[in-house]
């Protein structure tokens, strides 16, 4: 049915109603997991789930079987996401015409993310360069038969820094003819608040659905906030730098926060429709719903009942196998695999890409961009948003070593041998617990190069890789009966089973490897076409080696970097 039918009523009702949000995964094994997920989190009865749409149509078939798949196998109502930047009108028309097939009623018409920095990137079909025009074409074509949602932006939308005109933007969208407003994350409910009144101020009377994000980990936070300019309150941010080493507390202080917006949203604004981004995770989602009173708790899935042994498969287990965290080091077979890290990098317009990064004409050039970011003279790569953490100054000298020798770091960690969870540098997950870290190293290399490096790395019988180049080629010292998921982060905590936050395997990254390379597109793209940067950067794409290598030893801390630096 259509959803709107359900957000009018829960209105009406002034009970408060909520949804899920859910992405498609990267592998395959990962999205026939979320499926088992989703089938377990249907049984929270959530009015609708919608689930996102990959850049240019990335993810088209997966989210439509998605979709589908939740209304034919569980019953649910699906929103399905649609962009239209770099989608011509003949995939919007495919993907509007096969959601129709599939008994999908409801989309959440977006303009989508063009190539960030897009200064001199042209548009597929300039009859689609804005979410209006989506809109307005979905109701020329279809009339009623849709219910449309519309994004709405309340710290203004990123690139729209005059709130005034994105205010008037999101006026046209719902004059235009969308159903709803459902708004981008945030983590200040008086900004919220604030920009609601405006909204009705402006007689926009659509229904507006906060879009609410439960805190997964410290680190995956702030790249969210720093990839979306999302805004914190002072206190937020303090008390989170006050618990970002317990894993469990980040979670549990995020469920706390997500349960007093909600309820601070519905007491002052009257708002009674929430959408949570569950991040293809359940854990934090149960528990907000059952702080809230809103759905019961399940016995069979408390904690006290997990058995150390139980396969994955096993629902005991299934809701917290996969919680520490996700992402591009995380275990494939997660639903929430690749859930932030993988497609975030910092690109910038071009005229702030060349006030950070320069003018780069030489692969030497390229080189000292990499030693400056070790060095912390340089804030941000593009695979890497923030500084250095603190846990790589011990290895800060060699990484420089290894970078001046033509083998550019994108991600690294020190060996680690049972330090205190409580460490200030190397410490992670509950009190009263030791982690452990294995070496590895991650890395592009020239191809003129990448013979003789893997030959020195297979000598030692401690040190796995993998190694590909943009064209699909691909090496590895790890035989097929030994491929298994290598765990290079553990941790050890009283009453617990081992956590393995950090796996390293074939399939996460061969699933990365596009991602890695896409970057440096976008990077060229930063700079006009045919100049020398811009031809530097898609020859280093074209010819350069990803290679990620994990050293197993982790009670030998300097092997992988004297190997690294070996001739």
């Amino acid at each position: 049915m259509k959803i709107i039918d359900k957000i009018q009523q829960a209105q009406k009702d002034k009970q408060i109603a909520y949804s899920f949000e859910y992405f498609p995964p990267k592998t395959e094994v990962g999205f026939a997991n979320l499926i088992d997920r989703l089938g377990r989190m249907s049984q929270l009865e959530p009015e609708f789930i919608s689930c996102t749409w990959g850049a240019g149509g990335s993810t088209h078939d997966r989210t439509l079987e998605l979709c589908s798949t939740a209304q034919s196998l569980y019953g649910l109502d699906t929103l399905m996401h649609l962009t239209c930047t770099n989608m011509g009108k003949a995939k919007i028309d495919i993907a509007l015409k096969q959601a129709k097939e599939a008994g999908i009623r409801n989309i959440l018409a977006l303009r989508g993310d063009p190539p960030r920095g897009h200064e001199y990137w042209t548009p597929v079909d300039s009859q689609f360069s804005h979410a209006i025009d989506l809109v307005k074409y979905i109701r020329q074509e279809y009339k009623d038969y849709f219910c449309i949602g519309v994004a709405g932006y309340p710290e203004g939308h990123i690139d729209c820094p005059d709130k005034e005109q994105d205010m008037l933007h999101l006026k046209e969208k719902v004059d235009a003819g969308a159903d709803f407003i459902m708004t981008q994350l945030f983590y200040d409910a008086d900004v919220c608040v604030a920009w609601i009144q405006k909204c009705r101020q402006h007689g926009i009377h659509a229904p507006i659905v906060p879009g609410i994000m439960p805190i997964p980990t410290y680190q995956s936070f702030r790249r969210m906030i720093n990839l979306c300019n999302v805004k914190v309150p002072a206190k937020v941010m303090h008390d989170l730098d006050e618990i970002k080493a317990d894993d469990q507390k980040v979670k549990e202080y995020g469920v706390h926060l997500a349960v007093e917006m909600i309820q601070y949203l519905h007491q002052q604004a009257g708002i009674c429709n929430f959408h949570i981004s569950t991040l293809n995770l359940e854990r934090s989602t149960r528990l907000i719903l059952e702080a809230l009173h809103l759905h019961k708790a399940s016995e069979s899935i408390q904690p006290s009942k997990v058995s150390p042994w139980a396969p994955i498969h096993d629902p005991a287990r299934a809701e917290l196998w996969d919680e520490f965290p996700n992402g591009r080091y995380g275990d494939s077979r997660s639903p929430a695999y690749g859930q932030t890290t993988h497609s975030s990098g910092q690109i910038l317009p071009t005229s702030q890409a060349i006030i950070k990064w320069g003018l780069p004409e030489t692969e030497d050039d390229i080189g000292q961009l990499f030693v400056k970011y070790i060095k912390g003279e340089l804030e941000s790569l593009p695979w890497c948003e923030e500084r250095l953490q603190t846990e790589s100054d011990a290895i800060c000298q060699r990484l420089c070593q290894i970078n001046q020798r033509g083998y550019w770091t994108v991600s690294s960690q020190p060996a680690v041998n049972g330090a205190s969870s409580l460490d200030e540098v190397y410490g992670w997950g509950p009190k009263g617990g030791y982690v452990y870290q294995k070496a590895f190293i991650e890395f592009f290399v020239a191809e003129d190069g990448i013979e003789d490096l893997l030959k020195r790395l297979g000598k030692d019988e401690s040190i796995t890789y993998y190694a590909t180049n943009q064209k699909g080629d691909f090496s590895t010292n790890v035989s097929d009966a030994d491929e298994a998921q290598n765990a290079v982060t553990w941790g050890v905590f009283p009453g617990k089973e081992i956590i393995q936050p950090t796996i390293i395997e074939k399939a996460s990254f061969e699933a990365w490897k596009d991602d890695a390379f896409g970057l440096w597109r976008e990077w060229e793209e930063q700079y006009p076409p045919n100049s020398k940067s811009q031809e530097l950067l898609h020859a280093i794409g074209q010819k350069y080696w990803l290679v990620n290598v994990v050293h197993n030893d982790f009670q030998q801390p300097d092997l992988l970097f004297d190997v690294m630096l070996s001739t």
